[in-house]
C-alpha cells in the first residue's frame, strides 16, 4: 500500500493483524515489509504524488514485466509506470485497466513477493470490481492468459479467473444500487481473519471505518473497512 502516514500504517496494522514491521534502508525510502510469524504478507510505503490517496495495490506476479505492458498496451489498457528495476528485488510495473481500475505486476529478484496466504492476518482474495464485466475478463485473459469459471454471488453474475485449473481471483460488476455512480472499478483486497465482527471492532477501536458491517456471504463472513487514512480493504472469515 501507499499511505500518507507510514508510521501510523504500522500502528494499525500490527494492532489489527498482528504484523511487525520489517523497514528497509534509506535506499528504499523507508519502504516496510509487513511480516507475520516471520515471513513477508505485506508491504507499505509513503505516497510519492501529490493528491495521491492512500490504497492499497494488488500485485499480480509475472516472469515478464515488459512482455505484461506491451500486452497492456495492446488490449487497451494505459502503461502508468513503464517497468523499472527495483534494485536487486525485482521488476515491477504498474497499469490502469480500460474499465479504469489500477493494478501492477512484480517480476520477482530476489525478493518473491508474499510468503503466507489464507491464514488469519494474510491476503485471501483479490477482487476486481468494475463495470464492465465482460469487457474485463477479455482484457485480463488476454494480458495473463487466464479462462474464466461462470458463477453468481447472490443474485449478481460473478467471474472466478482461473491459472491452470487454479483460482487466481474474482470479477463482479459494479450494479446499482449496491455501488455509487462515481465510484471508479478498482481492485479490492481480502485479508483472512478468524472472527470477521471481533476484527471489525477491532479496527473501529484502532481508528478505523467500517464502510460495510459484517456480512454473510456463500464462503464465509466479510467486511469491507477502512484504516485511519482511508486506506480501504476486506476482511473475510471463511468458513473453511
Amino acid at each position: 500500500m501507499g499511505t500518507a502516514d507510514l508510521a501510523d500504517a504500522k500502528r494499525f496494522y500490527s494492532g489489527l493483524f498482528g504484523w511487525t514491521a520489517d523497514v528497509a534502508g534509506e535506499e528504499f525510502g523507508g519502504y516496510t515489509t509487513f511480516m507475520l510469524n516471520g515471513r513477508p504478507v505485506a508491504g507499505a510505503g509513503p505516497l510519492y504524488g501529490e493528491g495521491q490517496p492512500t490504497a492499497w495495490s494488488t500485485y499480480i506476479a509475472t516472469a515478464d514485466a515488459d512482455a505484461v505492458a506491451d500486452r497492456v498496451a495492446a488490449a487497451g489498457g494505459k502503461v502508468l509506470v513503464a517497468p523499472f528495476d527495483v534494485l536487486d528485488q525485482g521488476r515491477m510495473a504498474a497499469f490502469l485497466d480500460p474499465s479504469g481500475a489500477p493494478f501492477s505486476v512484480w517480476q520477482a529478484g530476489t525478493m518473491r513477493g508474499a510468503a503466507v496466504f489464507d491464514i488469519p492476518g494474510s491476503l485471501t482474495w483479490n477482487e476486481l470490481n468494475t463495470r464492465d464485466l465482460d469487457g474485463s475478463a477479455v482484457f485480463y485473459g488476454s494480458v495473463f492468459g487466464w479462462a474464466f469459471r461462470h458463477s453468481t454471488m447472490g443474485s449478481s453474475p460473478y467471474l472466478v479467473a482461473k491459472l491452470n485449473e487454479t483460482p487466481i481471483c474474482g470479477i463482479q460488476p459494479m450494479s446499482a444500487p449496491d455501488w455509487p455512480v462515481d465510484m471508479p472499478a478498482h481492485w479490492m483486497i481480502y485479508f483472512a481473519v478468524q472472527d470477521c465482527d471481533r476484527a471489525a471492532m477491532h479496527a473501529r477501536a484502532l481508528g478505523g471505518q467500517m464502510l460495510r458491517p459484517p456480512t454473510n456471504l456463500s464462503i464465509g463472513r466479510y467486511a469491507v473497512l477502512e484504516d485511519p487514512q482511508g486506506g480501504m480493504f476486506a476482511i473475510l472469515a471463511p468458513d473453511r
